[in-house]
């Protein structure tokens, strides 16, 4: 598939995520290039393609849900054809575990163990005032849309396979300032993909990767090589805009860890995740 087929496709993200079965536990998927940062696949993308493949794995078990990806990156792959291989390492009524390896040609990219199990449907227990609440359900007058001819889409690519809104609000860095490491926006798949629900779901699991670098606001420009990523979905997400927002609280002289909180249309928490990364070199 071209970059220019992948633009006018109304499922972008069912493209990226359809798994071809080519052995026992062993899948192969195609990474269009628009699922990427600057010239490399995207982390979040890879978390979703490994929560695929364990939820095929495990497909006898419908109703198990990919809970919780955690993930090493070992290596940087290139847009194009990947491969996975799921190994079950628990069958659980509750709580079943999938090993996965996201592999490029002979180069393992992603090593990750997945946790899938039931997800919540009921209200809270228990719940802090979260700082998003207060967030717009919808992007404002003055959110940046990320285009390919906006600056930001230029390098985000992804942003071309959804619809992504930034608060300016929070992300100084777009105006040239500094200030501390937040980034908020708004976020949504496409119609098609949006109203599939397995599709959404792996969605909302992407999603917990898709905020630029917080480190951008302290002045901090270049590629943050992702060291672990895990990411927790909490439930299903509502059909509408996501209120995403990424911070840190320590960036270190090395590494920096990068939270995200998502909420969907209806307020409720559907990802939480947390990112440690490299601080970009020759700062």
């Amino acid at each position: 598939m071209t970059l220019t087929e992948t633009l006018t496709a109304t499922h972008p993200f069912t493209d990226l995520t359809r798994l071809e079965q080519i052995g026992d536990g062993t899948y192969a998927a195609s990474v269009d290039p628009i699922w990427t940062i600057g010239p490399k696949v995207h982390g979040g993308c890879m978390m979703a393609l490994c929560a695929a493949a364990a939820r095929r794995a495990l497909r006898a078990e419908a109703d198990l849900q990919p809970i919780a990806v955690s993930a090493n990156y070992l290596h940087a792959p290139e847009p194009g054809d990947v491969t996975l291989s799921a190994t079950v390492r628990k069958r659980g009524r509750q709580v079943s575990v999938v090993d996965v390896e996201l592999s490029q040609g002979d180069m393992v990219a992603v090593s990750s163990a997945v946790t899938l199990g039931h997800l919540d449907v009921a209200e809270p227990r228990h719940q802090e005032p979260l700082p998003l609440s207060d967030m717009a359900v919808e992007p404002s007058a003055d959110a940046v849309h990320v285009t390919p001819a906006h600056p930001m889409g230029q390098v985000v690519h992804v942003a071309q396979g959804c619809d992504l809104r930034i608060d300016p609000s929070a992300a100084l860095f777009l105006a040239g300032q500094q200030g501390e490491p937040i980034n908020r926006m708004w976020l949504r798949p496409f119609a098609h993909d949006e109203a599939d629900p397995d599709t959404a779901l792996l969605f909302a699991v992407m999603a917990g990767d898709i905020s630029a670098p917080v480190t951008m606001n302290r002045g901090m420009f270049g590629w943050t090589p992702t060291v672990a990523l895990t990411t927790y979905l909490r439930r299903r997400p509502a059909p509408g805009w996501m209120r995403v927002m990424a911070s840190a609280t320590v960036i270190g002289e090395t590494l920096f860890e990068e939270d995200h909180l998502i909420l969907d249309a209806a307020g409720q928490v559907i990802v939480q995740s947390r990112q440690l990364a490299m601080i970009p070199k020759g700062l």
